[in-house]
């Protein structure tokens, strides 16, 4: 690792973050089942590399350690990235920094964010959005899509920024802060009850009033039908996959060509 000793230009700024933020939209653009999210995570990673790390060698060796296998929840994974941006700095400035401690917290907090972002977001706020916009589209409301993304996307679009600023924020002292407070497993534990117990309230409710609301049409059977319609395709959204063995750069593997394509283009360039 090749150290700059104007170390104020290894300074990520908040235009940096931004990037990240935004670049993390497209973190499953490219999922495959053999790293899933890794070109992703690499692309959003890319910003912070190319400020901390002026020397070419080293900003290939960054690129090349954030394709490591990886894979949470999406909607959470800023928190990740936030910490990465500031170990990738940290190493960029300090001598005796340890590089491989940088995907070894990738690897210690993927699965029980996966386990929280699963609960709060797939399990809990989904079904919210859900019910209230289809309750409303059934009725003929144009209203029920809009309200579905709202109230879908403000919570997600608000704690993917936060938790890049957080990540950022906690840096390093990150997971020895939450192995010394105990409060990942409590968070985990928590998040998966809340879901659970929202799905148990909503669904048999919404479903029940949906038909009490429809039944005025004679056909039960028909409405019971578009109530299923209705939730079924954003509870279990379904996505294509080839089997697995196949080249992870191949075009057939993974959806998203045109930003795997912006990816490697990328990557290519910091080999010159």
């Amino acid at each position: 690792m090749t150290t700059s000793n104007d170390t104020s230009s290894n300074k990520i700024t908040k235009r940096d973050l931004k990037s990240v933020f935004f670049r993390s939209l497209t973190m499953e653009y490219s999922w495959n089942y053999e790293r899933q999210q890794h070109m992703g995570y690499c692309f959003s990673m890319l910003p912070i590399i190319r400020r901390v790390y002026k020397d070419k060698d080293d900003q290939i060796a960054a690129a090349k350690r954030h394709m490591e296998f990886f894979n949470t929840t999406p909607y959470v994974s800023t928190l990740i990235l936030g910490i990465s941006a500031a170990m990738e700095e940290a190493n960029a400035n300090e001598e005796d920094f340890d590089e491989s401690s940088i995907n070894s917290v990738k690897a210690a907090l993927m699965s029980p964010l996966a386990g929280i972002g699963d609960s709060l977001f797939w399990g809990t706020l989904r079904v919210i959005a859900t019910g209230l916009g289809v309750s409303l589209s059934m009725q003929g409301n144009i209203l029920g899509p809009l309200l579905f993304l709202v109230v879908f996307n403000v919570p997600h679009y608000l704690i993917r920024w936060f938790c890049l600023k957080w990540g950022y924020g906690f840096g390093t002292s990150f997971l020895s802060k939450i192995e010394k407070s105990g409060l990942m497993p409590k968070l985990t534990m928590g998040a998966a009850i809340l879901g659970l117990m929202v799905i148990g309230a909503m669904v048999p409710n919404l479903v029940s009033v949906s038909v009490a609301g429809s039944l005025g049409t004679g056909d039960s059977a028909q409405t019971i039908q578009s109530i299923i319609d209705g939730i079924m395709p954003s509870l279990l959204p379904l996505r294509t996959r080839p089997a697995q063995g196949q080249d992870c750069l191949d075009s057939r593997y993974s959806h998203g060509g045109w930003y795997r394509r912006l990816l490697l283009r990328s990557v290519c360039n910091l080999n010159g």
